[in-house]
């Protein structure tokens, strides 16, 4: 009886010391990316943060009957997820446009298109994007017939699931005044026939000739097309998104949500720098939005830039020719000495550098870069990134880690699919192909992995890009045994590039990434236990409830 007496003042002299919770999470199956504490069973959160993780038993003396409980039912929870690499205004706004992502032959391109055109008559343009480049082999390049043969009247642009190619008909060449005699943009080509004719294939800047007298979308239909997009994202188990382009134009759109209570993704927006140099006007623009957006929704002081493009199209920079065509090895986006300027004075005011660099030669430009902005400005822990690094030299594997340079992949574009395994590594060549997204031997050798998905080049959903980083296989299995399997990951590897790894790549773990007290309650419940399942089964993982900052954003 003393005993007993003891234990109960015991348990209510914790209770009198423990502030009640808003929620709990219970009978759960919790990895905490904490390696100090990786697995509970329960956890509390009070204002936005996690209080508590532990047991059940423990997480009781957090409970009253005002909490809230969320009974997880067995299931899986791990810290919500983070897209490193988005574009989510243009993908947002994709959601209202033709979808060609997985459109395999010409004839459903055009069952889509014309579909779309019938269904919006009133529309002045059709625009979309989705297509891939296997779909025209073997040239991999689209011709505007194929366009003009469904919707003859009105212009239609499509761009490449890449972003990097883009395809219009005759009306939409038109509209633009492109001819025989236009000159190509800088950093863009127009493909043209045996007669100097446009083809209707736009590669990299060419595109901006068409896209700039498209249509824009009003105020409204942006704000319209980012809930869209917000719901999308909360569905799949985002709770934040790094930004890649296309959202620093529009910060007060987001900060409009904010202020609604509508903004359940939190932001982190870099400017896109665009060559040829970095001018007052810009810094200044990147300076007022860091002063101005500095809280956990919605923050700025990154900025992105390209120094290169694709290797499907021959524009991603090579040290050395392609493959298929010794006449090419693509071509930088900016002179060297400009761009190692720009990240120097960038890095000197600390800014956070998000590069695109995909060719070997464009990846070396960026990791000498940083390497020389470090050394000039002594700067600490400064995290510059590289993004995308589709391939690279053995030599500059190993950079990332000595030079604490980010390595931000997305894994599904590792998917090895006719696009990736007869397009990508033909022109690549064997070599280069070898040391393809090189996710482990960038670990393995000191470096920090973040992970994303460039949406809306591919789906939204990382649930696949999980799946291909354990696998790099197709969901049928192929190839046998995976493509350069040495490079795949480890679950544990994979869950911490979209969570721990990623809120390092946004200078944010202290307060996110992981579940832990003191940290924000981001959060996902997942439908299946993916550390019980074949690992070609993680693509079909459903989110049965996301938190942000305590509050369930999905389902509502």
């Amino acid at each position: 009886m003393v005993t007993r007496r003891l234990l109960l003042s015991a348990l209510l002299s914790v209770a009198a010391c423990v502030q009640p919770a808003d929620s709990v999470v219970i009978n759960a199956k919790i990895y905490t990316v904490n390696p100090k504490q990786p697995w509970v069973e329960a956890l509390a959160v009070r204002d936005g943060k996690i209080v508590a993780v532990g047991s059940a038993r423990d997480i009781a003396a957090y409970r009253t009957p005002a909490t809230r409980v969320i009974d997880a039912q067995g299931r899986l929870v791990l810290p919500g997820f983070t897209d490193c690499h988005i574009h989510f205004m243009e993908g947002s706004l994709g959601l209202l446009h033709v979808d060609l992502n997985g459109a395999a032959t010409v004839a459903e391109i055009q069952k889509r298109v014309n579909e779309y055109a019938t269904a919006h008559p009133r529309e002045p343009w059709i625009l979309g994007m989705g297509w891939t480049y296997p779909t025209f082999a073997p040239s991999g390049m689209p011709d505007k017939k194929y366009l003009d043969a469904v919707v003859p009247g009105r212009p239609v642009y499509l761009e490449a699931y890449d972003g990097h190619t883009s395809w219009a008909n005759s009306k939409a060449l038109a509209a633009a005044g492109i001819t025989r005699a236009t000159t190509d943009p800088a950093n863009g080509k127009i493909v043209r026939d045996a007669q100097g004719e446009a083809t209707g294939a736009l590669l990299e800047a060419a595109g901006d000739l068409v896209s700039s007298v498209a249509p824009k979308p009003t105020r409204d239909e942006r704000l319209a097309a980012l809930r869209k997009g917000l719901h999308e994202a909360n569905r799949f188990g985002l709770v934040r998104v790094h930004s890649a382009g296309g959202d620093f134009e529009w910060l007060d759109l987001y900060d409009e949500l904010r202020r609604a209570g509508d903004l359940t993704v939190r932001q982190y927006i870099a400017y896109f720098l665009d060559p040829p140099e970095l001018t007052p006007a810009a810094i200044e623009k990147i300076e007022q939005a860091r002063h101005t957006y500095t809280g956990d929704w919605i923050s700025a002081g990154a900025v992105k830039t390209m120094l290169d493009g694709v290797v499907e199209a021959h524009t991603a920079a090579m040290l050395g020719p392609y493959s298929d065509d010794d006449n090419l090895t693509g071509k930088l986006f900016w002179d060297p000495a400009k761009y190692k300027a720009a990240v120097a004075e960038l890095d000197r005011r600390g800014f956070q550098i998000f590069t695109h660099a995909i060719g070997d030669r464009a990846v070396r430009l960026a990791l000498d870069a940083y390497e020389a902005a470090r050394d000039q400005n002594h700067t600490q822990d400064a995290r510059p990134r590289v993004e995308h690094i589709e391939t690279i030299t053995a030599a500059d594997i190993p950079r990332f880690g000595s030079l604490g340079v980010i390595a931000s992949f997305q894994p599904l574009h590792a998917y090895p699919d006719d696009d990736t395994l007869k397009i990508w590594a033909r022109n690549a060549g064997p070599d280069r192909a070898s040391r393809a997204w090189v996710w482990h031997s960038i670990a393995a050798s000191g470096g920090r992995l973040a992970f994303g998905s460039d949406w809306p080049v591919v789906t939204l959903n990382p649930w696949p890009g999980v799946q291909t980083a354990l696998t790099r296989q197709t969901d049928e299995g192929v190839p046998p045994g995976g493509w350069l399997p040495q490079e795949r990951l480890s679950l544990e590897a994979a869950i911490h590039g979209y969570t721990l790894g990623a809120a390092i790549a946004g200078r944010r773990e202290k307060t996110e990434g992981s579940l832990e007290p003191g940290k924000l309650a981001d959060l996902i419940v997942l439908s299946q236990n993916l550390f019980d399942i074949d690992p070609h089964q993680i693509g079909r993982t459903e989110v049965v409830l996301t938190m942000v900052g305590g509050k369930v954003v999905y389902p509502h």
